[in-house]
């Protein structure tokens, strides 16, 4: 599927996520605090993953990168020697980002550069980032008790982009997790309830023998997950409980909750 949003948009995208996840930087959060979401780290530590992962994809979209490259090859990567300290990591989160925008309107999409998925253009990055960052965002914001939000057309591709990937890695990586989601009649339906025609944030997921087919759309199904479409992407990346007020599921839980425990990625 042709992804939602033209490439200048994912770089304006990356750049209001990266102020937006600055802001949480200044609120006077506790950067010490640990993430609920992503327990193994604090909040410092998520901010270090996020900006370390900007730069990474900057080397590779400004070198066109042929091949990955690794982690410690990358310059400033791991941010700001002193811990604890909300504006010199702010100053370099805000450097992270303007290189990453920088260098993916230099490229523009088509121009080639290695990528994990099957993609290998600028274009992959541009959209991989700014869902890596809107999810993150959530977990940062959920750590530091801020109200999160997300523009509906990015969301929605945003859980398009991921049920690409997981089929991608159905297909390429046999000993997956995502290879045990294979059966016959079974079917998962997710339904944004607050918005319009024009955004039709409604997926069908269809289990089968072979992998898994999706697409967007309303059709009965064996589990259906139902609720405002920010809090379904969240608890499709497994950032949300699915008995939280907001949601509601019908039909089979199990089989909703043995995909979550199989395909997540992010």
């Amino acid at each position: 599927m042709t992804p939602l949003l033209s490439h200048d948009r994912y770089c304006d995208e990356i750049a209001h996520q990266v102020d937006l996840l600055r802001s949480v930087v200044t609120s006077g959060a506790d950067l010490s605090g640990t993430v609920p979401t992503c327990p193994e780290w604090s909040l410092e530590d998520l901010v270090r993953h996020m900006g370390g992962a900007l730069r990474w994809v900057e080397l590779m979209v400004r070198t066109r990168a042929e091949e990955e490259v690794p982690e410690e090859r990358v310059p400033g990567a791991a941010g700001p020697g002193a811990r604890g300290d909300a504006a010199a990591l702010d100053a370099w989160l805000a450097e992270s980002g303007e290189q990453l925008v920088a260098a993916l309107r230099e490229a523009g999409p088509d121009t080639k550069v290695w990528g994990w998925a099957g993609i290998l253009n600028a274009g992959f990055w541009a959209r991989r980032v700014t869902h890596e960052i809107t999810v993150h965002r959530a977990d940062a914001a959920l750590a530091a008790g801020l109200h999160y939000e997300v523009a509906p057309e990015v969301a929605a591709d945003a859980l398009d982009e991921w049920l690409q990937i997981v089929e991608y890695v159905q297909r390429t990586v046999p000993h997956d997790p995502a290879g045990e989601l294979r059966g016959p009649g079974r079917s998962i339906h997710l339904h944004a309830t607050d918005t319009g025609p024009e955004v039709n944030a409604e997926w069908f997921v269809e289990l089968t023998e072979d992998g898994f087919a999706w697409r967007r759309g309303h059709e009965k199904a064996t589990v259906a997950l139902r609720g405002p479409l920010t809090s379904v992407l969240l608890a499709f990346y497994r950032r949300l409980p699915l008995d939280a007020p907001e949601l509601e599921v019908l039909g089979e839980r199990q089989l909703l909750e043995f995909w979550l425990e199989r395909a997540t990625f992010g």
